[in-house]
């Protein structure tokens, strides 16, 4: 349940914070007082979108605080798991909404940051606000299918499961062999292409990385006789009497005269004798890189011709022999996929049409449980609007055959009649705004048990109603609340009276010449005044104060039997 709401700055809201009950419970007061304000509150704290012409003149930010407690076994905990937000079982759930003048807007659950769609996923276990544009939702007939569904959702939601499996797999399998058809069609022009490039590439017989290769070895055999000069010219260097013969004279002298200062000169020496090795290693490795270098010019033309033919084969294939060899791999499996089209394409529609009978098979199935449902729910909704004053009222869901979607093979449609003797028609052709009110009160009153949500909020759907249906409306209300919260902005003291708490909603002009609205909980002497409010207009009379005291007294009996 909602325990308590916090409204800082929200509209002509400047600081309401008001604690709720168990139970059912109305907002009254003056049209244009601000009842519509708090339900707007409640709104951006399941998710709704807000502005920032929202917020209070003359403030830069607008908050709202949201606190429920909620049993453990709620479903909102799980999705607050898999969401990654942090919340003890044990403990209540805070939300907090934030709204800033420059258009931005935050918000967060138990502290931590959360965005929109987050929120708006939390939000739909917790509340659900029906206001007089949600008559809209009835009218929708693509709506009328998902609360079937809803409604059978226990029994129907496995067998949607398998159904859905299978939709994916036909659609991929459809998707599949449309594609190659198309390919077909254009691959058959490009298949001589494909082959003669195929060819040329195997003609080629490349190697990952030969061009490299290729490129140092030309780069080595066109600089032999360079590369012959200076290796062997720097090998007499380190040969000659400047070099291995010089640092051996060197060495020499300082092994005499070393024992006259070790301390010093035996340092110099291994210095000495470790450069004199590494100079000799050096000169042998270019002596033996001298007799390695070749002289082979048939060899560098078999190499420049290699190199400008894979030079050909980047300027139409890639920038490398890698890419070569993967375009090569590439058209080879378009070429064998064309090549082998025909038992490819009969693959492919015998597993479609294997997937198209497991599918019929599963939508049928789906509209076996559907066609069950819609008579229960059908049957449910009549005896709801028996209770509302519409005893003699037809509701029948209209099932209808289409093509297969990802829904089945299943059309639905809510038709009415009113009049005994009618034939049920479409909502949108018979029912009246008072009527449609009833009827989705009924839906409430049945989705109620099914999807735990436990805030019900509804925005005056006492509209168009009065007499026998109002007290019908209200006594549906407050049979509604022995299920979860329910919350009621109404302007009928019969709906009024029936409430468990009620709440006056109210404007005032501050000393500062400003605009305020204030929420307070009636107690029953002020019950009493507000209702007299409600019956007698302006003038409040001792003989309405006396009705109102009466309707009090009655609406407690009705709800005590």
């Amino acid at each position: 349940m909602l325990r308590e709401l916090s409204i800082h700055n929200l509209a002509v809201i400047e600081n309401v914070s008001v604690t709720f009950h168990p139970g059912f419970h109305v907002l009254t007061g003056e049209t244009g007082a601000g009842k519509s304000i708090v339900i707007d509150a409640l709104t951006l704290t399941a998710g709704g979108r807000g502005s920032a012409e929202m917020i209070r003149h003359g403030c830069d930010r607008a908050d709202i605080e949201a606190v429920f407690d909620l049993p453990r076994q709620h479903p909102v905990w799980e999705t607050l798991q898999r969401l990654g937000i942090e919340a003890d079982e044990e403990e209540t759930l805070l939300i907090r909404r934030e709204l800033l003048s420059h258009g931005k807007s935050s918000a967060r659950i138990n502290g931590q940051s959360v965005t929109l769609t987050m929120l708006r996923e939390v939000g739909e276990h917790l509340v659900n606000i029906h206001g007089q544009h949600e008559h809209q939702s009835l009218l929708r007939i693509d709506k009328h299918l998902e609360w079937l569904d809803l409604f059978a959702a226990e029994e129907i939601q496995p067998e949607k499961s398998v159904y859905r499996k299978l939709y994916q797999q036909y659609q991929a399998v459809n998707k599949e062999r449309r594609e190659l058809e198309e390919k077909s069609r254009q691959g058959m022009q490009m298949l001589d292409l494909y082959r003669y490039q195929l060819e040329e590439i195997a003609a080629a017989r490349l190697k990952a990385g030969e061009d490299e290769s290729l490129a140092d070895e030309r780069r080595k055999l066109s600089h032999a006789e360079k590369l012959t000069d200076a290796v062997t010219e720097a090998y007499d260097l380190l040969y000659g009497t400047k070099g291995l013969a010089a640092l051996s004279r060197a060495l020499t002298k300082l092994q005499d005269i070393v024992k006259v200062d070790p301390a010093t000169l035996q340092p110099l020496v291994e210095q000495l004798q470790s450069a004199y090795y590494g100079v000799e290693d050096s000169a042998y490795q270019l002596r033996d890189y001298k007799e390695g270098i070749e002289f082979n010019p048939a060899r560098l033309a078999q190499i420049e011709q290699r190199l400008d033919l894979l030079h050909g084969l980047k300027r139409k294939y890639g920038e490398t022999v890698e890419d070569i060899l993967s375009y090569q791999t590439k058209i080879k499996a378009e070429t064998d996929q064309l090549d082998n089209r025909d038992e490819l394409l009969k693959e492919l529609t015998e597993q479609e049409e294997a997937l198209h009978k497991e599918l019929q098979t599963s939508a049928d199935k789906l509209s076996s449980i559907r066609r069950s449902a819609s008579r229960d729910l059908s049957k449910q909704i009549e005896q709801e609007l028996a209770h509302l004053q519409m005893e003699r009222s037809v509701f029948e869901v209209k099932l209808g055959t289409a093509a297969l979607t990802s829904t089945g093979a299943d059309s639905a449609e809510f038709v009415l009649s009113t009049n005994p003797g009618e034939p049920p028609k479409p909502l949108a052709k018979i029912a009246s705004g008072g009527e449609m009110s009833r009827v989705m009160l009924a839906l409430k009153a049945i989705f109620a048990k099914i999807d735990k949500i436990p805030v019900l909020v509804f925005d005056e759907v006492d509209t168009g109603v009065s007499g026998r249906a109002a007290q019908a409306i209200a006594e549906k209300l407050s049979l509604l609340s022995r299920h979860c919260q329910v919350f009621a902005i109404t302007h009928l003291p019969q709906v009024a009276c029936m409430a468990d708490h009620q709440y006056e909603i109210y404007k005032q002009v501050t000393s500062q010449d400003r605009t305020q609205t204030s929420v307070t909980e009636l107690s029953e002497e002020q019950r009493v005044e507000e209702l007299a409010r409600m019956l007698g207009g302006v003038e409040v009379t001792e003989k309405t104060r006396h009705h109102a005291q009466e309707m009090l007294t009655l609406a407690e009996q009705r709800k005590n039997a």
